[in-house]
Parts: structure tokens; C-alpha cells; sequence
């Protein structure tokens, strides 16, 4: 049988629709690569091949009459398991909802299903999707396919080194801190997180179970092994919460730009408040300067009217605001005594979850009036530049590390050790201001990790970064094979 693992979704769909190959044989080669590949990373964490195989034959008769099912008809492929499908496991990775199997698919998954898609696995996250790296006392530890010894990155750290491995051709996951982007930095595949609120986050884990209503910062999305298949998923799965569908209409701006001349690129890499890893920053000005070459305007000073260390303070506080809902009140009694010892100065990582722990409604009006004046210098900033080229994290994947307390932990830039929450600062931008951003592989490090480049968009103009996406890996060559997953 011919290889099919590593093959973007959209070659896949191309070969099944001229004859190539049938969906079916798709499905029967992804749970061999499931078998012979997988326990080396635990990325899928479970699976129903037989119902797949059944669907996938229903698919493939379905071709054989001139029926499509939609844009996805008869592709094999897993979800992240903090969202719902029906009749599989959604776990989230705690404990307390190891049991759960909804009866019905989350939104976005309802509009992959209805898109014609085989969906045979979840792949693992970390405990109740909330860190950057991938393990859970349910499912345990997923690696990295560039070294196992490493993390894939979080929260959808499963659902990217599924895709690195060729355990699937496409994926669905999340992102409220990057966990979207930075496993797809990690592990040398594309994702993108999508503008707030044109994807429906219903049936995702957390909340839990049930939950009707959406968060403020968190958002669903692809991730893929091109930036086509960014557009290809994104085009499924963007759309209303039924519940709020009456007269809720969606239409995506084209991109700015369709090749580097007509674009404008703003490149955002040296700033005091983030050091970032001096390989990295390498890669992703070699990016621009390749963008450049190809006629595009690349401006490597332009900012715009913040700084990041201004704008950080804002998205944790926010964000805080949304992860620490219905912690124990035990402990929102310690961080408001942390709080009341603490200088009004001090905007520690500690200090600021504290606060945004126990933000008050009110408050919180404050600081979303703050976010709008980010927003606005943001439009403002968009009228002159098409997008952002920015570091995803300071650094590439680095090596597991569980300790329990994340002040214990240490992200090491440049030899130089940083606090571990660090890995949220550069996530934060877009999430605060609600913006699409895209993640395209530009390089290996000299220790043969992957380095993506985050593509940050104007607002609801999400077709530009995962154009850049595209004319970045046209011109880099996109995706790679870790070496043990060939």
C-alpha cells in the first residue's frame, strides 16, 4: 500500500476523489500507523476503528453513486479529546470525567462529521487542557516525535505530535494560551487560532459537561501538516452555536495579500520583556528576510502603539479570570492574602493569577475597557501592515518537566532561566485582542527541534496569516518528518 501517512488532508481527499484511494484503505492505513507508531508518544489516547471502518465504507459506496458528503467526504482523522464526539471518550484529562461519553458531538466536530469526515481517535491533552505541556493521570505522557524525551507542547500537544507522526492527516484542537500555536511550533506543523467567536467552542471541555455557554478568550481550530489544510478546516468548522443562529451570518474577508509582493510584513522579535532563544529568533528572521526576497515589505522595527510587557498584563488578568472559575474558596482566600502583602507595583506571574482569581465583575469592566484600547491601536496599527511575524514561544520544545508547582519550574532561554509561565507572553497578543494568528514551521535547530513563526492577523481576517503560511512554506518548504517517523 502506497504511504499515505504525512500527506497533507488535502492530497488525501484529491487521491480518494480520482480512484487513488478509497477511504476505507485510508482508515485501515491509519490504524496500522496507530499500532506500529503511536506507543512510542501516546498522542491518540482512544480510538473506534471499527466504527470508522464502517463509516468509511458507507463513504466510499457513497463516491462510487457520485455522492460528496461535503469538502472532508471519507478522510480519516482524530480530534482533540476536549471536544465532545459522540459515543468516544471526552475526558479532558481529569480524572473526574474519565467515565464521560457524550451522546451528542460538539459543534465544530458536528460540522466536521457533516463535512464528510471519519473521525476513528482522540488524541491526549493535559489536565483539563491547562498547560503547555501534554499529560494526565488518565492517559499519562505524550512525546514529541523529534525526541521523545521532550514535550509536544499543550494543550492540543496530542493532537500535533499525531499529526509530526503521521498518525493523522488533520486535526481540531484549542487554544486560550497558545495551545494551538505552540504545539504546533513544537512538533514542526501548522495551526491557527481562529478570531474569537467564528468558530462555536460548545460541547469542549472545560466547562464541564453541559456547559451552554463560551468563554471569553478560548477558541477552536485547526491544525494541519500545510497551510491549505489550515483553510480547508477552518472553512468546515467556522460558523454559529445553533443555539444563536438566527440570522448569524460569516463571511471571511479574502487575504490581503496571494503572493509576498503585495504584502506587508511587521516583524516583531526583539523586545526586553521576552528574550527569545537566539536559534529561534535566527530562523524566523531568515523567514522574513525569504518573504523579503520574494518582493514583500518587511519592516523589522514597526510596533505597534504598546509594549508586550503593557499588553501581558492585561491578557493575565483576563485569562486568569476565565482559568481559576470555581476554584475552592480556600484558595481564593490565600491569593487574596498573596494580594494584600503584595506592592501594587508587583506584576509577578503569581500575583497576577491571585488577581485575576478574585476579579470582581466590576473590575473586570476595567480591564476589558483596556482591552478595547488595545484593539484599537491594533486596527490602527493593521492599516499599515498586514500582518505580524512573532515568535510562538521564547524557545523551541524543551525537555518534560512534571514538578507540581509551576514556580518550580524553569524555561531556560539562552542559558538563562525564566520563569515557566513565561511560555504564555507571547501567546498573548493575539488571544487578548481576540485575533487570528497562524503558526507555519520555518526550521530545525542545530539539535534538530522544530521552530515555527507565529503569523498574526488583523481581526476576522483570518485567510491573511494562513496566506503568509502558505507563501512561507512555498518558499521554505513546509512540513518535515521527524526522522523516527518516517
Amino acid at each position: 500500500m502506497t504511504e499515505w501517512h504525512h500527506q497533507p488532508a488535502s492530497t488525501l481527499l484529491a487521491a480518494m476523489d480520482k480512484g487513488e484511494v478509497s477511504s476505507a484503505e485510508l482508515t485501515e492505513h491509519f490504524q496500522q500507523r496507530f499500532e506500529t507508531q503511536n506507543p512510542k508518544i501516546n498522542a491518540i489516547v482512544a480510538t473506534n476503528f471499527d466504527g470508522a471502518a464502517a463509516r468509511a465504507g458507507q463513504a466510499d459506496e457513497a463516491r462510487a453513486k457520485g455522492e460528496s458528503w461535503g469538502p472532508l467526504h471519507g478522510l480519516p482523522m482524530t480530534i482533540k479529546d476536549a471536544l465532545e464526539v459522540a459515543g468516544m471518550p471526552a475526558v479532558g484529562g481529569a480524572p473526574m470525567w474519565k467515565d464521560h461519553r457524550p451522546t451528542q458531538n460538539a459543534d465544530a466536530v458536528q460540522r466536521i462529521v457533516d463535512a464528510g469526515a471519519v473521525i476513528f481517535g482522540k488524541t491526549n491533552v493535559p489536565f483539563m487542557s491547562g498547560d503547555l505541556q501534554t499529560y494526565n493521570d488518565v492517559y499519562g505522557t505524550t512525546n514529541n516525535p523529534w525526541n521523545v524525551d521532550y514535550v509536544p507542547g499543550g494543550s492540543s500537544g496530542g493532537a500535533a505530535a499525531a499529526l509530526a507522526a503521521g498518525l493523522t492527516p488533520l486535526e481540531l484542537g484549542s487554544d486560550i494560551g497558545g495551545s494551538i500555536r505552540t504545539p504546533a511550533h513544537f512538533c514542526g506543523v501548522y495551526g491557527h487560532k481562529p478570531t474569537y467567536g467564528i468558530v462555536s467552542k460548545r460541547g469542549h471541555l472545560p466547562g464541564p459537561p453541559g456547559t451552554l455557554t463560551e468563554s471569553d478568550l478560548s477558541v477552536v481550530g485547526p491544525l494541519a501538516l500545510c497551510a491549505r489544510d489550515l483553510g480547508l478546516l477552518l472553512d468546515v468548522v467556522a460558523g454559529p452555536n445553533p443555539a444563536t443562529a438566527t440570522g448569524w451570518t460569516l463571511t471571511l474577508p479574502k487575504p490581503r495579500a496571494t503572493s509576498p509582493k503585495d504584502l506587508r510584513v511587521a516583524v516583531w522579535l526583539d523586545d526586553p520583556f521576552c528574550e527569545i532563544d537566539a536559534q529561534s529568533a535566527s530562523l524566523i528572521t531568515e523567514a522574513a528576510n525569504a518573504l523579503k526576497d520574494a518582493g514583500a515589505t518587511v519592516d523589522f522595527a514597526a510596533r505597534p502603539e504598546f509594549t508586550l510587557a503593557e499588553i501581558t498584563e492585561i491578557y493575565l488578568i483576563l485569562l486568569h479570570s476565565v482559568t481559576t472559575l470555581g476554584m475552592p474558596e480556600k484558595l481564593k482566600e490565600k491569593w487574596r492574602t498573596q494580594i494584600s502583602q503584595a506592592a501594587s507595583s508587583d506584576k509577578s506571574h503569581e500575583i497576577l493569577q491571585a488577581r485575576g482569581g478574585v476579579l470582581s465583575h466590576a473590575d473586570w469592566l476595567g480591564w476589558n475597557e483596556m482591552r478595547a484600547q488595545v484593539n484599537a491601536k491594533w486596527a490602527k496599527f493593521f492599516q499599515n501592515y498586514d500582518v505580524v511575524l512573532a515568535p510562538t514561544v521564547a524557545r523551541p520544545a524543551f525537555p518534560h518537566d512534571q514538578t507540581r508547582s509551576w514556580s518550580k519550574r524553569k524555561l531556560v532561554v539562552n542559558d538563562k532561566d525564566r520563569h515557566y509561565m513565561d511560555v504564555l507572553i507571547w501567546a498573548g497578543p493575539a488571544v487578548l485582542s481576540y485575533l487570528p494568528a497562524s503558526v507555519a514551521p520555518v526550521g530545525l535547530t542545530k539539535e534538530g527541534l522544530p521552530v515555527g513563526v507565529q503569523i498574526i492577523g488583523p481581526y476576522l481576517e483570518d485567510k491573511t496569516p494562513i496566506a503568509v503560511a502558505g507563501m512561507i512554506e512555498d518558499i521554505l518548504g513546509g512540513f518535515r518528518t521527524p526522522p523516527d517517523f518516517s
